[in-house]
């Protein structure tokens, strides 16, 4: 039987175990805990019925930013964070968001290019990661 896969919003706090436990577990928990968590638009992909990845959004005006996209390592290469991500990508197109941009691992560039993301010039480092700007324009005549 194929596993069962939803995509809701939750929670802010929701989201902040799976981002800790996928890509700051060295770290304190609060550390995952965004300033401006509580202004964004979070959604979580449950896999048969348990919390298996986490994406926040956050918009000014219509340009989006998202943030923190994680899937628990046990549940990665299934194909669950390009799920998650043609969901935000078809809610920006639903917001008529002009761009959505993120701050990309260096390492991670190759998924995002896959969605039409392209690279800026915009390159540094937190943490102990590299990161550059990655951002994707919507034809809104589509």
């Amino acid at each position: 039987m194929d596993p069962l896969i939803q995509v809701e919003q939750i929670f802010p706090s929701l989201t902040w175990r799976v981002r800790h436990e996928v890509m700051y577990p060295e770290l304190p928990f609060d550390s995952v805990k965004l300033a401006d968590d509580f202004n964004g638009i979070h959604f979580g992909l449950y896999l048969d019925h348990k919390l298996t990845g986490v994406v926040s959004l956050f918009q000014k005006g219509n340009i989006y930013q998202f943030r923190k996209l994680a899937i628990l390592t046990s549940a990665q290469k299934l194909g669950l964070g390009a799920q998650l991500m043609r969901y935000i990508l078809d809610f920006c197109k639903i917001q008529q968001a002009e761009k959505l941009w993120c701050n990309a691992r260096v390492n991670a560039t190759g998924f995002y290019t896959k969605f039409g993301f392209i690279k800026t010039d915009t390159i540094f480092s937190r943490d102990g990661f590299d990161f550059v700007v990655m951002e994707k324009y919507f034809n809104l005549i589509e």
